[in-house]
């Protein structure tokens, strides 16, 4: 297999400084070095650290297995839980470290930069309409509550995850992660 491209080091580069030390904490060195690149290529095929960040964003939307909501193996129920069973365990992999990158961004420097506030916006409509839609074809299965309205039930799971994540970082733990998956799971969705 050949190497990646230099475009395509400086994205997964930036992915994982971004999302290990924020928007403010990642410089194009910290970028460049972790991509093996000299500094000055960084300007060959970004504009902007800025740019760059919203390419990273991007990419690391699509990582979050947000198709497999909708279009996965399995009942739709199952599917929401293994969801986030999933961004569980990455978060526990990495200690507790990284949180969710659009969270990050969106607390980071979404009230400074049009550009990121925007794609963290998009990301966030994205995400949270694929909840919607699987949380529809739960309803269709029977297996959550018809009188939920989908899209109001989405982005409260979504901000209810959000903030688990942030309980975690801060606590160094998988304790927040219980609440979540009692409350949405066992409480909400039944």
């Amino acid at each position: 297999m050949g190497r990646h491209s230099l475009r395509e080091q400086l994205i997964e580069a930036a992915v994982a400084q971004f999302h290990t030390h924020g928007f403010n904490g990642a410089g194009v060195k910290d970028i460049t070095d972790a991509a093996g690149a000299p500094k000055g290529s960084f300007y060959n095929h970004f504009p902007s650290k800025e740019a760059l960040a919203v390419v990273a964003l991007e990419r690391y939307g699509a990582g979050r297995r947000i198709g497999e909501l909708t279009a996965g193996p399995g009942d739709p129920l199952g599917r929401l839980r293994e969801h986030f069973e999933f961004l569980r365990d990455e978060q526990i992999e990495f200690g507790y470290s990284r949180g969710c990158l659009i969270g990050t961004f969106a607390t980071d420097i979404g009230d400074h930069s049009e550009a990121i506030r925007t794609a963290v916006r998009e990301s966030l409509g994205r995400w949270s309409a694929a909840l919607a839609a699987v949380l529809g074809q739960a309803q269709e299965a029977g297996q959550v509550n018809r009188g939920l309205d989908p899209e109001v039930m989405a982005r409260f799971v979504l901000n209810a995850w959000e903030g688990t994540l942030i309980s975690s970082r801060t606590d160094r733990s998988a304790a927040a992660f219980e609440p979540f998956f009692d409350m949405v799971f066992g409480r909400l969705l039944t």
